[in-house]
């Protein structure tokens, strides 16, 4: 072989190599560009799966005092500083027929929607403990004049249901009812439908909850013996809902499943290892943000991130779960009024 024969052969070698490297390179860049793409893209999808409302344009400043806030924490390297205050949040899971996944999960027509749970939750500074407080819905309340989507405002009332209240005017009722009721300033509002807990739960994998009774509702479909099962979406909803399958069939009786499934919850997700599998915490977070609404302070995924950041010292157990204290109303027997002075202390607590 001559020398020039030999020069192309090397010539060509080191052609092939250029070209193989330049199509690596070119395939990392594309990979890159598509995880890039990807990932704006997700961002966009999970921010544009929350709705949200201006709660506080809407009540303006007839509300109660917000609580002393404490100075930001420095920025660290780490990230953005976390806040680290005391926060009320009223939570709301919502029975809303609207869409075919409620109707199936909920039944009924499409008309409307009611707040059967609801819950006061407190984070007390620092944010590694936290107490709930349920509401039960058949509490009878005076209902404030509320403004409306449509203009003008609601009459009060005295004496109605609790959840009278988001029937009537929606979210901004409902924190306005909340806060005429307790007298202490909701920092921010939650809400889910049925579909999108159920959505949750099943992007966690499920949920352990342990009864301590059997359950036998034909109206939420439920049928458990006394002990520990794991629960799907559609099952965990379904005790949520239970009411007829347990104790005298009252309010109370479900909110004491409620607030089990809580702490379940709570222990799932510290469980699920969802920072080490990204795909499932996207399907996690694709499921929580799917059926949520919320105030406008919390309407991003920026905001929800920051708030979940903040309480990754709390677990399970540092969660007290209450009960307003109630007794059976005069005027109803199916009914419950507040309990004074007990209730009156317990919302003080929260101030």
């Amino acid at each position: 072989m001559t020398r020039h024969e030999e020069q192309g052969d090397t010539g060509r070698r080191t052609g092939r190599r250029s070209t193989a490297l330049r199509i690596a390179g070119l395939t990392l860049t594309g990979t890159l560009a598509l995880a890039v793409a990807a990932a704006g893209w997700a961002y966009w999808h999970l921010n544009h799966n929350i709705t949200s409302v201006d709660i506080d344009s809407a009540l303006g400043d007839d509300r109660p005092a917000r609580a002393m806030l404490t100075p930001a924490p420095a920025a660290s390297a780490d990230g953005p500083p976390v806040p680290t205050g005391s926060l009320n949040v009223l939570v709301l899971g919502s029975d809303s027929r609207s869409g075919e996944a409620n109707r199936e999960l909920g039944g009924g027509d499409s008309e409307g929607a009611r707040s059967d749970t609801a819950m006061v939750v407190h984070l007390d500074a620092g944010r590694t403990t936290a107490t709930v407080v349920s509401i039960p819905r058949d509490t009878l309340v005076t209902r404030p004049s509320c403004p409306l989507d449509s203009g003008g405002a609601s009459a009060p009332a005295y004496g109605v249901m609790f959840n009278s209240a988001y029937a009537v005017g929606g979210p901004v009722c409902a924190v306005k009812t909340v806060e005429t009721l307790t007298g202490v300033r909701m920092d921010h509002y939650l809400e889910i439908d049925f579909s999108g807990f159920a959505r949750l739960v099943d992007a966690l994998g499920g949920v352990d909850v342990t009864t301590g009774q059997d359950i036998d509702d034909d109206q939420s479909h439920l049928h458990l013996a006394a002990g520990t099962h794991h629960l799907d979406g559609a099952q965990a909803l379904a005790l949520a809902r239970t009411r007829h399958g347990i104790g005298d069939g009252s309010d109370l009786g479900r909110i004491g499943l409620q607030q089990t499934l809580v702490k379940a919850l709570l222990e799932q997700v510290a469980d699920a290892g969802l920072l080490t599998d990204p795909a499932r915490l996207y399907r996690v977070a694709d499921a929580a943000t799917a059926g949520l609404t919320t105030d406008t302070g919390l309407d991003s995924l920026g905001e929800l991130m920051s708030l979940g950041r903040s309480l990754e010292g709390l677990t399970a157990d540092r969660v007290t779960t209450v009960t307003m204290p109630v007794v059976t109303a005069p005027s109803d027997p199916n009914r419950v009024i507040p309990e004074e002075p007990r209730a009156s202390e317990l919302w003080a607590s929260l101030r």
